[in-house]
């Protein structure tokens, strides 16, 4: 899959150090790989949520949230934000 973009892991990295190593683990996983739909990718990653069109992945043991928006057919992931569990719940993401 083809990640946009990688500078955002980056610079959240540098705020968050700590979900660094998680967040470099999702990128690999994720650009070594392809998938073809939704339910492929739940069996890799089984605690990804689907929220309206947009992806939602534990990181760091549920401390941090990614949110994507995932093109199957054009296997791309588009990183729209990396949160806090904390900024993820005041949902302000959603708007």
């Amino acid at each position: 899959m083809h990640i946009i973009s990688k500078k955002k892991i980056e610079d959240f990295s540098k705020i968050h150090a700590d979900a660094k190593n998680a967040l470099l683990d999702w990128y690999k996983i994720l650009r070594n790989r392809e998938f073809s739909n939704y339910v492929e990718l739940k069996l890799i990653f089984p605690s990804a949520d689907m929220v309206g069109r947009r992806t939602v992945f534990n990181i760091g043991g549920n401390k941090y949230r990614l949110i994507a928006r995932i093109n199957f057919l054009h296997k791309k992931v588009f990183i729209l934000h990396i949160l806090s569990h904390v900024e993820y719940d005041k949902e302000k993401w959603k708007e």
